[in-house]
């Protein structure tokens, strides 16, 4: 490598910063790539090689125009265009479906990955294997951090009602889940023709889907002891736990 006497450029350090940000970036890639998201391992490998390759170009490249007349250098210039040029990619892993935005996290675990390839080319290792440390921490510790705090709130119960069809029943029933701090989700209504002692009436099984913190046996004794309820009974939702 060429340099001149203003910018004496140390090839093996050089080699060596470029080397730490491939193997960080793989890392943080594995992890995408292991989890099946929208870029893997080669894409974060990448950003963050290119991230550190910029930053070497723009503290050692220019080195030879110091003493040209004129000439004013800002090494910054390039690292800011780093910034703003990797959210062309980060764009490109965000796509919306329906209500739902997915590769946020993706996305933002690129413009990351370019950080760590950029505090690489500017020698502030210690500084990339923080960032890479609490990329890790952050998306591999939260989720269960989340999930351990949020369990009771994002749980689903199930609560299957039969009752006489044609005497409001179902409504009391909303109500009585809703006047008990209960969030109805869900429902699924079954007609069924049934036969009742002395009275052939029409019969309805409903299942409810409900969201909250109260007993959920104390909601299905007052729902029996509502008229024309026949019977009731509650589970846990197959996908409780989101």
């Amino acid at each position: 490598m060429l340099a001149s006497e203003h910018a004496q450029v140390d090839d093996l350090r050089v080699i060596g910063l470029l080397a730490v940000a491939l193997a960080l970036s793989t890392l943080v890639g594995f992890e995408r790539e292991f989890r099946a998201k929208n870029a893997g391992m080669r894409t974060h490998t990448l950003v963050g090689l290119g991230a550190c390759a910029f930053m070497l170009v723009s503290k050692y490249g220019f080195g030879d125009l110091l003493g040209v007349q004129s000439v004013a250098l800002d090494p910054s210039r390039v690292a800011a265009q780093i910034v703003s040029g990797i959210g062309f990619i980060g764009g490109g892993l965000i796509f919306v479906r329906r209500d739902a935005v997915r590769g946020l996290t993706t996305a933002a675990t690129v413009w990351v990955t370019a950080a760590i390839g950029m505090a690489c080319g500017g020698g502030l290792l210690w500084l990339a294997l923080a960032i890479t440390g609490t990329h890790f921490l952050v998306v591999l510790g939260y989720p269960w951090l989340l999930r351990g705090a949020m369990r009771t709130r994002h749980q689903l119960h199930e609560v299957r009602l039969t009752y006489l069809d044609g005497h409001g029943v179902l409504r009391r029933a909303l109500a009585t889940c809703t006047h008990s701090g209960w969030v109805v989700v869900d429902l699924e209504v079954e007609r069924e023709q049934r036969e009742i002692p002395a009275v052939e009436e029409r019969v309805a099984a409903v299942s409810l889907r409900l969201r909250g913190r109260q007993s959920i046996t104390q909601l299905v004794e007052r729902l029996r002891g509502l008229d024309g309820v026949l019977h009731a009974s509650t589970g846990i939702a197959e996908d409780a736990i989101f």
